[in-house]
């Protein structure tokens, strides 16, 4: 658990701390709606070669900060960097996303890596988090990541992100060993993961699970809860004073009892739920993050201003981080970001 005398405002509201004004972060505050950002993106070449570059990769984790003040700093990286190391070929289409060769059958799975080999392909990640611990400010917590087995193992199936999950839906009907072996595999990859990056530096970790509100009834529990247990458990054996915030997104009722059942110490939310059902129904297991419409970093105005003040109080009775619903879109206006921040330190 992590220090609730911290001077780092996030490092208290993962501790149990209710406070007046709510540390901020944003996900994905580093990327594209940053002109900086845009800039460091060419000179690195491709957003591949962003993520494994330690200084450049550092450089943008910190432009958010500079230009905002955020309390937290999310690491530079992407979650299917995991799949990679795991020996699947991972590519970006302009315009279009990732692409990845696909897991289809036990042959596939065959040729994955063993776990204990992924730490040569993502040293440099590890590099860029000791890096930023040298280069944040001292009330700047650092966050690390990694996406959790279900969302990943969708795009290992479908070499691609979907609308429905469709195919990683289907290997768990028609090829259960195989779709268990890769959550098992994905699920021990991951602890080693964020394991590392703890080692070199991150104070809390974060597990992004963006598609677990299209597995329904048993299959929640079984895909989307029972793995970030065991990734939980695991990573508070070996680092018990590292807070970890969990994000199922889109979980619904899922997200009552979360905490509970998977030992987060924060559950963040997406704006599919309000604040006052958080309030009510998730912030009584513990700290809770989130969670305003990624829209209005786009459309900006008292819209933006009401619905952020709306939240912060709202969620002022419990532990809260505050934070969007999903990532920023890059659409995104950084004086609406700008906008944001000043009214959550306001209100």
């Amino acid at each position: 658990m992590a220090n609730p005398t911290s001077d780092k405002t996030i490092l208290r509201a993962l501790a149990g701390e209710e406070q007046a004004t709510p540390p901020i972060w944003m996900m994905r505050q580093a990327g594209r709606y940053l002109p900086e950002y845009k800039a460091t993106r060419a000179k690195a070449g491709d957003f591949l070669s962003l993520c494994y570059n330690p200084e450049l990769a550092t450089e943008v984790t910190l432009q958010p900060i500079r230009r905002f003040g955020f309390d937290g700093a999310i690491l530079f990286a992407d979650i299917l960097l995991v799949p990679q190391a795991l020996g699947a070929d991972l590519w970006f289409v302009t315009g279009e996303g990732p692409r990845l060769s696909t897991i289809t059958g036990e042959a596939e799975l065959a040729q994955l890596r063993s776990v204990d080999d992924i730490h040569e392909t993502l040293s440099p990640i590890y590099q860029t988090v000791r890096n930023l611990r040298q280069e944040l400010p001292k009330e700047t917590t650092l966050i690390g990541f990694a996406g959790a087995p279900w969302t990943v193992a969708t795009y290992m199936i479908a070499g691609k992100g979907t609308p429905d999950q469709g195919p990683a839906h289907a290997l768990k009907g028609t090829h259960p060993a195989v779709f268990d072996a890769l959550i098992e595999r994905i699920t021990e990859a991951t602890i080693e993961y964020l394991s590392a990056q703890i080692d070199a530096g991150a104070e809390v970790v974060k597990l992004f699970d963006s598609w677990a509100g299209s597995l329904k009834g048993p299959d929640f529990q079984r895909y989307a809860l029972e793995p970030t247990r065991q990734i939980i458990a695991a990573l508070k054996l070996r680092h018990p004073e590292t807070p970890i915030i969990a994000f199922p997104r889109q979980a619904g009722d899922n997200y009552i009892g979360f905490h509970e059942a998977t030992g987060a110490d924060c559950v963040a939310v997406d704006d599919s739920v309000t604040a006052d059902w958080v309030a009510k129904h998730v912030q009584p297991g513990g700290c809770v993050q989130g969670n305003l419409a990624s829209r209005h970093m786009v459309t900006g105005g008292e819209e933006l201003v009401s619905e952020t003040q709306h939240i912060v109080r709202t969620l002022r009775g419990g532990p809260h981080i505050f934070n969007l619903g999903h990532g920023i879109t890059p659409d995104a206006d950084p004086a609406n970001v700008q906008l944001m921040i000043d009214t959550v330190r306001g209100a």
